[in-house]
């Protein structure tokens, strides 16, 4: 299986590229094949919501999407792996996404896999309430079919994040595909 990572930490060596490194490795050793896309080191401009792709393409812009929706829409599984930025995904994983738009029908079409991996420094029971609803939001609207959720809570630092259980449960969720 192909496998699509949209890493939306612009700390390399963060939480969150500890769990992406985890799932990397198990799904690896499972034999699949695993991009990871730095949407943090990509030149990507946001939407402009002219709707000049009419929902399918192409786009107007002219920047490092087009590499990136190509990846995508070959992968059979699409990774959204974001740090927890005031109770939502980081700004630079929301910017590809947002440009999703311009192929929409063609990825709603395609009924690909997706999961979620998310860290947070705070591990209240609400911590990751709107992320989880964006996500599943995404599922829905996309025609995703969602393989599952790592939610780091209480992964405000690398070690942390490594003396946690998530360490463990990114590298299962890789391995389970």
């Amino acid at each position: 299986m192909k496998i699509v990572v949209l890493v939306g930490s612009p700390n390399k060596n963060g939480s969150t590229n500890l769990l992406v490194n985890e799932f990397k490795r198990g799904a690896l050793e499972c034999g699949h094949q695993v991009n990871l896309i730095d949407t943090t080191r990509v030149a990507i401009r946001p939407c402009l919501g002219c709707v000049a792709c009419g929902y399918n393409g192409p786009c107007i812009q002219k920047d490092d999407m087009e590499s990136i929706k190509c990846q995508i829409l070959d992968a059979d599984m699409l990774v959204f792996a974001t740090p927890l930025y005031y109770y939502g995904m980081s700004a630079q994983l929301k910017t590809v996404i947002d440009r999703f738009c311009a192929f929409n029908g063609t990825l709603q079409g395609k009924h690909i896999k997706s999961a979620l991996i998310a860290v947070a420094w705070n591990n209240d029971d609400w911590t990751f309430d709107a992320l989880e609803s964006h996500y599943k939001t995404l599922v829905r609207y996309l025609n995703l079919i969602d393989c599952g959720m790592i939610l780091g809570k209480g992964c405000g630092t690398p070690s942390m994040t490594a003396c946690s259980t998530y360490v463990q449960k990114a590298y299962e969720l890789g391995k389970s595909l």
